[in-house]
């Protein structure tokens, strides 16, 4: 587990970005001194955790993909996850599973780019399936939705018939297509009680499934499908952080294990996590979940430390700015879902979205 540090000086980086050759994406946009200063807001959102040398490279790319918006009329989705020059540089709607599957609803775009995973680029064009989906990058996948397939969702209702079945956003349409309503984690207890059942299949993260049953009456059957990033970190782990960092309060999202949220000050999805510190401003803070999402909060909470045991997402970090600009200057990767598919997914998507609506 490593341990993020930001820079103590800028002085040395930011003398290197001035003496570094400035180029750009492949129209010829330059980080001159104009650039620069055209971009500076957007930088102060972003120069706690970006360096200066870091910022020359990102810039063009930047400007480059703003431009690219505004003539193609898209709009750009980033997940939480997503690293600062994207998060605060070229979004235009941030946030978790649930945020970002609203904005899709109701985007006025004729082209969606999801600064995500492909799951996600798949529900924004279930809601939006008279517009251009694009993900950056193919391969940008995610563990959970690897986890189960269609297939094992028919087994399981041969298995237990007449059993609801509640799909977490992180799966495919063709999951999504054999259940009944999704869930993201800031709603899963919410969905599940909606349904009025005494058992609930819900699938496929068993530790938010574990979570939930915390939380609600309904017995939970669960699937044991785990987040490659939050099954990694250990209670072990974290009291350890606590005792090397007096007064931390440690936040964690529910697909972390039992005994991780056991010592946790707080567990929500990952807006959840967000609200809290904006709220509390604890001196300290610890987010159990993909680092980068420390990054993007700093900047609304300077007077919080954080404390960062680094777990990146393989899948959330094959998104760049590069593969964006590319993505908007080539129209590419197009996701398209098969319409039976999708017929039936979007009204299980769309029970949930409309049930928190």
């Amino acid at each position: 587990m490593v341990q993020v540090t930001l820079p103590l000086s800028r002085s040395a980086a930011a003398a290197a970005v001035h003496s570094a050759p400035k180029t750009g994406p492949d129209h010829g946009i330059r980080f001159t001194p104009a650039l620069e200063r055209e971009l500076a807001p957007v930088y102060d959102r972003m120069k706690r955790v970006v360096t200066p040398m870091e910022w020359a490279h990102y810039a063009p790319f930047v400007k480059a993909i703003n431009d690219l918006k505004a003539e193609r009329g898209a709009v750009i989705l980033a997940h939480n996850y997503m690293t600062p020059e994207i998060f605060h540089g070229v979004s235009d709607f941030r946030g978790d599973s649930l945020q970002l599957a609203r904005e899709a609803a109701k985007a006025k775009g004729d082209i969606i780019v999801q600064a995500g995973v492909h799951f996600m680029a798949e529900t924004s064009k279930l809601l939006s399936p008279n517009k251009t989906v694009l993900i950056p990058d193919l391969r940008a996948g995610c563990s959970l939705a690897a986890s189960i397939t269609a297939a094992d969702v028919r087994l399981l209702r041969e298995a237990y018939p007449g059993v609801p079945i509640v799909t977490y956003v992180n799966t495919s349409a063709a999951v999504k297509a054999e259940c009944d309503i999704t869930c993201t984690s800031s709603n899963a207890v919410k969905v599940v009680e909606s349904l009025g059942a005494p058992r609930v299949l819900l699938i496929p993260d068993e530790y938010l499934s574990k979570y939930v049953q915390t939380q609600t009456d309904v017995e939970i059957i669960a699937w044991r499908g785990h987040c490659e990033v939050h099954e990694r970190f250990t209670a072990e782990e974290l009291e350890a952080y606590r005792d090397a960092n007096p007064g931390v309060k440690i936040i964690a999202h529910p697909e972390c294990p039992p005994d991780v949220i056991g010592v946790a000050d707080f567990t929500g999805s990952t807006s959840g996590m967000i609200n809290w510190v904006k709220t509390n401003k604890p001196r300290k803070a610890l987010l159990v979940t993909e680092c980068s999402m420390a990054s993007n909060v700093a900047d609304d909470v300077p007077e919080v430390e954080f404390v960062r045991p680094c777990n990146l997402c393989p899948h959330m970090k094959r998104i760049s700015l590069e593969a964006i600009y590319e993505s908007l200057r080539d129209l590419k990767h197009e996701v398209t879902v098969d319409p039976d598919v999708a017929v039936r997914a979007r009204r299980a998507v769309e029970r949930m979205v409309n049930l928190n609506n």
